[in-house]
């Protein structure tokens, strides 16, 4: 059945909008998933277009983008690629991967996609939503928008704001961060854009990321109620707790707050960074402050270094040569510890082979480069990407049951003409992950799977190796989940939005 002709009979959706990109729709997802989860409802996060590296792999296999399975974990569901049908993956140079449903679907130019993949990519929109009423009839979606809905040079390829909000006539809500200032400007100005249908299905506006006292924006409140008919349902405070950014950019604006870390790590600020909630259960260690290192310095200050995911594993190993912090790492290869992921593990070893150019890699034709040299493994890249959720059990630092999930362009082996270089494996799948010591008793290691640091008494384990080096008490083993920790984050973000945000007259 077509869902037009049942759209009388579903729940009311609601749609979260913002004046900008950053405004705080995601989180404002978040948590209106969990608050309609508490009240019973059995609320569903989608977003039909997003455009991250910052990706997930649900059990099926297919990628979609981080901020969607943090809904969905919000709403007490397995995330799906459903709920994000189209994942745009940049690449640099105005080119994105395109995919649809969790499988990769080819490459675009900016200025190709409305011509190539606008018609196909709403299909697969309304695909996924027929799919997720037909299996979850009595839900009710709670539907991101992307970046600012009255982009007008834009508008006509639209794919994930008013055109799914009139398909499936949801009640909209408005959200604007007041921190950037220019609230009201970004309000009326928006309203001013759309439609006078689109207008319409806006039915309350939130100001979002308030500080001081709530009283002091009563007038505001009132004025914008007076200009523009619809009710301000709420002013959220600024709230603390760490969520991982949609854009990597953001990531320089996550301070760390310790006034006395026992730990200090350096992530690699790569330029095609991707995957970089990752290090969500390094940021919510009491003991550990994070620093982003995005040119050459010395190292010696961290305590270890992780080279993260990339998106263009070749152009970041590039990028490490020409900015001299390939020169810092190996250096500090020979006493510190460091840590990589995905990518970063690739950049570890001595070879990275692109005989197909599949790392967007196209514009300086390497098809073959040397790594950073610090473990003896050659990776070749192939034309299919592995995308999976992964099982396994630790060997070092611990013996302990793993899991986590991969999504790489690649294999990668021992590289045998390298004898002076011995490694071990992490884990007893002996392809996902080595390490070595190095002669100063520090450790260089990597691994292929994202989510390896939300694994507790592995992260406690590989953490205690730091700690015994600095003469520190070691990590009880019986530290406290980081998934606990992160649905006790999950809950008191609900809970304050619940506080100042009634949304009771969107649920009819």
């Amino acid at each position: 059945m077509e869902l037009e002709a049942k759209l009388y009979e579903i729940k009311k959706p609601i749609m979260v909008l913002g004046t900008s990109s950053g405004a705080g729709k995601s989180l404002t997802v978040t948590a209106i998933c969990r608050m309609l989860k508490n009240l019973g409802e059995e609320p569903i996060p989608f977003k039909g277009q997003n455009m991250s590296n910052n990706a997930w792999v649900d059990w099926e296999g297919g990628e979609m983008a981080y901020s969607q399975a943090l809904q969905a974990f919000a709403c007490g569901i397995n995330p799906s690629a459903e709920m994000n049908p189209i994942l745009l993956k940049p690449q640099g140079n105005s080119t994105s991967e395109v995919i649809h449903l969790g499988t990769s679907k080819g490459i675009t130019t900016a200025k190709n996609y409305y011509k190539d993949w606008f018609a196909p990519g709403w299909e697969v929109i309304k695909k996924s939503l027929n799919s997720i009423y037909k299996k979850n009839p009595n839900c009710r979606l709670i539907i991101e928008g992307a970046g600012s809905p009255v982009e007008m040079n834009l508008i006509h390829r639209d794919l994930t704001n008013l055109k799914v909000a009139k398909y499936l006539n949801a009640n909209c809500i408005l959200v604007t961060d007041i921190e950037r200032g220019g609230v009201f400007a970004q309000i009326i100005g928006t309203l001013e854009l759309m439609k006078p249908e689109e207008k319409k299905l806006v039915k309350g506006i939130i100001i979002n990321r308030f500080r001081g006292d709530l009283s002091l924006f009563e007038e505001g409140r009132k004025w914008i109620q007076r200009k523009t008919q619809i009710p301000v349902l709420g002013i959220i405070p600024w709230l603390n707790d760490k969520f991982p950014p949609e854009d990597s950019l953001d990531l320089l604006e996550r301070k760390s707050h310790l006034n006395n870390p026992e730990i200090k790590v350096g992530i690699i600020k790569l330029p095609s960074i991707s995957n970089f909630s990752d290090f969500d259960p390094l940021e919510n260690e009491d003991s550990i402050e994070i620093e982003w290192v995005i040119k050459s310095q010395g190292l010696n200050q961290f305590d270890f270094v992780i080279i993260p995911g990339s998106k263009q594993t070749i152009k970041d190993q590039l990028f490490l040569e020409k900015s001299g912090l390939i020169d810092d790492i190996t250096e500090y290869s020979n006493k510190g510890n460091i840590f990589g992921i995905c990518g970063g593990l690739q950049m570890l070893g001595t070879i990275i082979e692109d005989p197909f150019l599949k790392e967007g890699s196209k514009n300086n034709l390497e098809k073959k480069i040397r790594g950073i040299g610090l473990l003896p493994l050659k990776t070749t890249f192939f034309k299919q990407k592995i995308t999976r959720q992964t099982y396994s059990k630790s060997i070092w630092p611990c013996l302990s049951e793993i899991n986590g999930f991969e999504i790489h362009n690649g294999i990668t082996e021992l590289d045998k003409s390298q004898k002076s270089l011995k490694i071990m494996p992490i884990f007893k799948d002996s392809e996902l992950g080595w390490y070595r010591e190095n002669e100063g008793g520090g450790t260089i290691a990597g691994t292929y799977l994202h989510g390896i640091f939300e694994n507790d008494e592995w992260r406690a384990q590989y953490i205690n190796l730091i700690r015994k080096r600095k003469k520190l008490p070691t990590i009880d083993k019986k530290t406290k989940s980081y998934k606990i920790k992160r649905e006790s984050i999950i809950d008191n973000l609900a809970n304050e939005f619940n506080k100042h945000l009634n949304i009771s007259s969107l649920l009819n």
